[in-house]
């Protein structure tokens, strides 16, 4: 009835999947297990183990990637559980689907990524990798689109904190150094924007391979599932590197103003200085720091880049 555009089917199953004490990140990947083994295109798991994002309670955890979603029934309360579960179960697969009641448009939305997620690729025997991967990213796009927002991936680096500490740090170090300066100014932008994509992509794949984000399909007809799974990985964790990089690039210009001297900036390079002076060294610090940023994220436990890269609470 929430969702009059999709034809669902419904299976129920009972299984312990992992043994107490538990995480939330190993109850996740238990069920991501068996959505692979049992084909399923969504699963919602109502559990008896409190949910938690840090020391705070939460109703609900989410892996958009993953079409998985976690209910903690005792969170819902002694009285009217049976409907309250009803309630959120048709709330969490929504959010799982990437749907905003506030569009006009996101019945349709949610039945067209709906119908992609629930339509296999027919098997081509001559088809590679890449064209495979191409075949399924052509045909899914709404789907990927839908499964990236609803993992809300500008949130991704701010979980981890240890990356934005040693970035910050690295950025303010190399800010005072008087060839960083030269070196910025006499950096052309095509240049400048080389160093800005190859730090993003040393953070990237840090965070990806470092963490074992990157998933192999066990079986032949889980390809389709575990490429659009990597895609989305892979997106989610991109546009949360670009978002950290552009908040150093603002942290870096803020500390360049504030740090570097226009008079000693000028006698340096030799000529009057100007704010496209400054942004090229903020810029090029930015790139230094966020190299750092892939130290730091190299120190962040890999539960932990898991945990933000693929799961959001839900109250």
């Amino acid at each position: 009835q929430q969702y009059p555009g999709v034809r669902w089917q419904l299976k129920r199953a009972e299984d312990r999947l992992v043994d107490p004490p538990a995480e939330t990140l190993d109850l996740l990947e238990a069920v991501r297990n068996r959505v692979l083994e049992e084909n399923w295109d969504l699963a919602v798991v109502l559990t008896e183990i409190p949910l938690k994002t840090g020391r705070r309670p939460v109703l609900a955890q989410l892996s958009p990637v993953h079409g998985v979603g976690l209910v903690s029934v005792p969170t819902l309360g002694p009285v009217h559980v049976r409907q309250k579960v009803q309630e959120t179960t048709v709330h969490v697969v929504g959010q799982l689907l990437g749907y905003d009641a506030e569009d006009p448009n996101a019945q349709r939305d949610l039945a067209r990524r709906a119908h992609q997620l629930s339509t296999d690729l027919d098997e081509r025997p001559d088809d590679n990798v890449v064209q495979f991967t191409a075949r399924v990213l052509s045909g899914n796009v709404r789907l990927l689109l839908g499964m990236i927002r609803a993992n809300q991936p500008w949130a991704f680096v701010a979980r981890l904190s240890r990356a934005l500490v040693v970035a910050a740090a690295t950025g303010m170090l190399t800010l005072v150094a008087s060839d960083l300066w030269v070196l910025a100014m006499a950096y052309g932008p095509v240049r400048l924007v080389l160093l800005a994509v190859m730090a993003i992509g040393a953070v990237s794949a840090t965070l990806i391979l470092g963490a074992d984000l990157w998933e192999r399909p066990r079986r032949r007809a889980q390809r389709e599932q575990v490429i659009l799974f990597n895609l989305a990985t892979t997106a989610t964790v991109a546009i949360g590197v670009v978002v950290f990089y552009l908040g150093l690039f603002i942290l870096s210009w803020g500390g360049a103003l504030l740090l570097i001297d226009e008079q000693v900036l000028a006698g340096v390079a030799g000529h009057p200085v100007n704010a496209l002076d400054y942004a090229k060294i903020s810029w090029l610090t930015a790139s230094l720091a966020t190299v750092g940023g892939a130290l730091g994220a190299g120190l962040e436990d890999d539960d932990v880049v898991r945990a933000a890269a693929y799961t959001r609470s839900s109250t």
